[in-house]
């Protein structure tokens, strides 16, 4: 073998300056999920420039496929791509230049840091046994992208994995927990169907707005009284429209939100009972509803040995007290969970927050949200080292 832990770490340390220049290009460029047309085409070139042929996962995703010199096994890494629809208040040499758009979870470092990865391989093809598929997934924040790759066949082999930044986590540390870590995400529309009547003579309508208000109330319900406590579920409703004027009672609303549970066996409970409380809720007051369900992605739930096994390499790397492998699981969701259900994988959180650096402490989604530049490194190294040591069976 041409490599060890210690020259993969000097191997990034070398292409640091290229890897920030990526990521804030991309940071200054962020397009929405279902747009990111020119960050695809960005892509294609850095993947040009290193002698892979990479081809469009459907309009906006780009996938490459590396073949080692030896046959083997096949490894399948992935990073998202999209941005969020939020203006940037962050003042940086890199901010967005795209009105109401900015990468404010760090899918630019996720890129950035595949592609940095993706050019060290390549020069590792001799120490390669077998292949590494790159995966640059599109429209992760609506659920969308996972399901794309994984129809077209490309979510195949031995192992999937994946990175995700985080800002609740110091650079430098490295997140590898086994079981549940990310919430499914269910998203919901309940569509209300009542009569138009002037509020002084209400019993001549039914009253949609009122049906709505009970459905809501209802579904906290259901929450607190028909789940176990100690199963984390949610079921949010963050918009409701209803009624045409202040004195016509309302003879149609719609409510839409989502659910969040971490197991998918209580996943389909909490939505059949949902869809039961809406239907008869809406017959006791004399009105109808239907509600209508859009799967954005299943609970992640990183399986036992690949977890392991990236644990293991991020030791390697980073020392055994940068390792965390009981991080608490999160109600927000991520579709690399799709990924796993084909391939058994392992996603892994690497921290990104500098409490010297107070936008890089910021939540998630947050308009000044940035990163500790030192977590790319964390994650490009992350990439190539459990690459390489679990296609060389050095784990």
């Amino acid at each position: 073998m041409s490599y060890s832990i210690e020259t993969i770490k000097q191997e990034v340390l070398e292409e640091r300056d290229y890897l920030v220049s990526l990521r804030r290009y991309l940071h200054t460029h962020p397009e929405l999920p279902r747009e990111e047309y020119e960050t695809a085409k960005f892509i294609e070139e850095e993947l040009n420039k290193i002698g892979l042929n990479p081809r469009r996962v459907g309009e906006t995703g780009v996938y490459a496929l590396l073949e080692g010199s030896k046959p083997g096994k096949a490894l399948i890494l992935r990073a998202d791509i999209d941005a969020l629809p939020i203006t940037e208040t962050h003042e940086c040499s890199y901010k967005s230049v795209n009105p109401g758009k900015m990468h404010a979870c760090g899918h630019d470092a996720h890129t950035a840091c595949l592609l940095e990865a993706a050019r060290i391989l390549v020069k590792h093809k001799e120490d390669i046994k077998g292949s590494i598929a790159f995966c640059f997934q599109q429209a992760e924040e609506i659920g969308y992208g996972a399901n794309i790759f994984v129809g077209e066949g490309l979510v195949k082999g031995d192992r999937c994995f994946g990175i995700h930044l985080a800002s609740n986590i110091l650079a430098g540390k490295v997140s590898a927990t086994a079981g549940p870590n990310n919430a499914s995400v269910d998203y919901f529309k309940i569509k209300v169907n009542g009569a138009c009547a002037h509020v002084s003579t209400p019993e001549l309508g039914v009253d949609a707005a009122y049906i709505a208000s009970m459905i809501t109330v209802g579904a906290q319900g259901l929450v607190t009284r028909r789940t176990n406590p100690t199963d984390s579920v949610i079921i949010g409703i963050g918009k409701i429209v209803a009624g045409t004027a202040y004195n016509i009672v309302a003879g149609e609303a719609v409510l839409e939100g989502t659910i969040r549970v971490m197991y998918p066996e209580i996943r389909s409970k909490v939505k059949s009972e949902l869809k039961e409380l809406a239907e008869n809720t809406a017959k006791l007051y004399g009105g109808s509803a239907e509600i209508e369900y859009q799967d954005f992605t299943a609970p992640l739930i990183n399986p036992e040995i690949p977890s392991k096994e990236v644990a293991e390499v991020a030791a390697k790397l980073f020392g055994r007290d940068n390792v965390i492998t009981n991080r608490p699981y999160s109600l927000g969701g991520d579709d690399f969970a799709e990924f796993i259900l084909e391939v058994p994988g392992c996603y892994a959180y690497v921290g990104s927050g500098n409490p010297e650096i107070k936008e890089t402490t910021l939540a998630h989604h947050d308009s000044s949200f940035d990163i500790d530049e030192k977590s790319l490194e964390v994650a490009t190294a992350l990439h190539v080292a459990y690459a390489l040591e679990y296609l060389n069976d050095n784990i």
